[in-house]
């Protein structure tokens, strides 16, 4: 781990699957609490997900997050009131390819993000139950994805198979030659957005939107997509649970989500300094 090198923190931004939300993707009362002390002492504090911006409204509502938020690992940028401030889509070259790789692999399911709406060809899929639950609204269900190769926001694969979505990562990762970045959000789920939809990316327009310097931010993840904004943020914390591979990438690291790791985190690194 890194020395921490921040003064007192202005801006928060946390990950939220395996981090700010327990397994059954609720905010436990500590979190809460942690979150509204932050900006009720006036620190801003906002979220950064692999998640659309429809599947991060309710949390947004709950928190009464006023900020804007980035969703698809910040190919998004969000503002309160759910207008577009800034998109990142995937080149059409690397939605071809994505959809090329991953049509040799029957038993990964994909998912295309598009027009607002989550696309897919097999609505019984093994893990589409669990990712409605998750988002808060149901999918779409297409012949083809080949309509809205222009307008991609972003393609994930899952499946049971952690390994072989490693394996395809890495596959993916260099086919892409720049444009495009494969990461894994959680184990069983491998996201390929553009270039620039990174979380890294995200905390910089941010902090520069909210006029705080980057040596004053915070951020917290557990995910293969937190880490780019680890390397970008004055303090970077990862969760207890988070492999070794994204722990040794973080400054410092907290409790797992299941036991209000980001509570504690607000609460050391920011509440009580």
């Amino acid at each position: 781990m890194n020395t921490v090198k921040q003064g007192a923190i202005e801006l928060v931004l946390c990950d939220m699957d395996g981090t700010l939300l327990m397994p059954d993707h609720s905010i436990s009362p500590r979190n809460f609490a942690a979150v509204k002390a932050l900006q009720a002492i006036g620190v801003h504090f906002t979220l950064a997900t692999g998640r659309p911006p429809r599947g991060m409204r309710d949390q947004v509502k709950q928190l009464g997050i006023e900020l804007p938020t980035a969703a698809f690992n910040g190919g998004v940028l969000v503002s309160a009131d759910g207008s577009y401030l800034q998109s990142h889509r995937l080149p059409y070259e690397a939605v071809r390819k994505t959809l090329e790789v991953l049509a040799h692999h029957s038993e990964v399911e994909v998912w295309v993000f598009a027009d607002d709406e989550w696309l897919l060809r097999d609505p019984h899929g093994p893990m589409v139950a669990q990712e409605q639950n998750s988002l808060g609204y149901a999918p779409r269900v297409v012949l083809d994805f080949e309509q809205y190769g222009q307008r991609v926001d972003k393609i994930v694969a899952t499946c049971r198979n952690v390994s072989l979505l490693a394996e395809l990562e890495h596959q993916l990762q260099r086919a892409f030659n720049d444009q495009a970045l494969a990461s894994r959000s959680q184990a069983h789920y491998l996201d390929v957005t553009a270039p620039r939809a990174n979380k890294g990316d995200a905390l910089v327009t941010l902090a520069n939107l909210l006029g705080v310097p980057l040596e004053r931010t915070m951020v917290i993840g557990d995910g293969g997509n937190d880490p780019a904004m680890f390397h970008r943020a004055g303090l970077s914390v990862a969760m207890g649970q988070a492999s070794q591979e994204v722990r040794q990438q973080a400054m410092q690291v907290t409790s797992s989500n299941l036991e209000d790791g980001v509570a504690q985190a607000i609460e050391r690194y920011v509440l009580k300094r």
